[in-house]
């Protein structure tokens, strides 16, 4: 009997665990996600946000003449800044008037970083600078000297071909990008598909940069070169190891690939966000740079492991590659 009752409970244990699996396997079927049936449908999200941005970029352009929005370093003109004894109602009080007698005028206010006290006051206008200062002198009723204040004026000639050389430098820089990855992988869809991303992640942060009004400044431009060196960092990564290392699937090198970049650029998000958003005492340019990468990376994330994933694990299959 005792054997009898030791069969019979081994029995049900049994059963309970072959019930257990089945539902873990339907459970695990149910949610899984078939990623060699749908890549092709997420690589058209980010190629979709690309092409917006490219059809926003014109737009502003028609509208604007411009691509971008140039602050005073790279279109020329008058930065006024006031410190000392000035309170917020002085600063309140000439961002009314200012404001109503110029069109091109901006304000910025600086910050200390520990007490979130108000420690500068910016002003920036393509006026004069002594048309400027006059205004603001006579809304004050305060001379503006070496001790309250300092005033610098940029040429609208030598910013505007400061302007171009940075940008003769962002073209350059991203054309020898694009030689060194088809002399690395010798493969014109590859390739295509590294530089493709790398032209997103500059095209989409300018589009979103646009739209919310930001000024570019000489900092953000440069901010843009970087982008170039974070893009193709994870592209690299992700090509040479889905299509020249050996070991294991093509899909288990490409979640091998997206674990050390997404770590990587999760990693470098981790860096900029809080330096953006927490410290406020930052200059303007310290600032912008931060918040450029940001978007960038962000769109790293999409351009990366969506349009060229996508495009990598299509070359494969047409290629044989598994």
């Amino acid at each position: 009997m005792e054997e009898i009752k030791k069969n019979t409970e081994s029995t049900k244990n049994t059963s309970n665990i072959e019930n257990y699996e089945n539902k873990e396997k339907r459970t695990s079927k149910k949610f899984s996600f078939n990623y060699d049936r749908h890549y092709g449908k997420l690589l058209l999200i980010p190629v979709a946000l690309m092409l917006l941005s490219v059809g926003y970029l014109f737009y502003f352009h028609s509208q604007t003449g411009e691509f971008v929005i140039r602050d005073i370093s790279l279109s020329g003109g008058t930065t006024i800044t006031l410190f000392g004894d000035f309170s917020d109602a002085d600063f309140q009080l000439l961002e009314k008037n200012l404001a109503s007698q110029y069109d091109d005028i901006s304000f910025r206010r600086l910050a200390e970083s520990t007490s979130n006290k108000n420690s500068a006051f910016i002003i920036e206008s393509h006026e004069g600078a002594d048309t400027i200062t006059a205004s603001i002198e006579e809304i004050l009723g305060t001379e503006l000297t070496q001790q309250n204040s300092s005033i610098e004026f940029s040429d609208s000639i030598l910013s505007g071909s400061f302007y171009r050389q940075l940008i003769i430098s962002l073209i350059v820089s991203f054309i020898l990008m694009s030689v060194v990855i088809f002399i690395l992988f010798r493969s014109f869809i590859p390739s295509i598909a590294v530089i493709f991303a790398a032209f997103s992640d500059i095209v989409m942060p300018l589009a979103l940069i646009d739209y919310l009004g930001i000024k570019l400044s000489a900092a953000g431009i440069a901010a843009f070169l970087m982008l170039i060196g974070y893009s193709v960092d994870t592209d690299i990564l992700l090509t040479t190891r889905a299509l020249k290392k050996q070991e294991g699937t093509l899909n288990e090198r490409i979640y091998g690939a997206f674990k050390t970049g997404i770590f990587m650029t999760v990693t470098a998000l981790a860096a900029v966000l809080p330096a953006f958003f927490l410290i406020t005492g930052l200059p303007n340019s310290f600032r912008q740079i931060f918040f450029i990468l940001a978007l960038g990376l962000t769109a790293d994330i999409f351009n990366t492991w969506l349009t060229n994933t996508g495009i990598i694990k299509w070359y494969s299959e047409r290629k044989g590659i598994k």
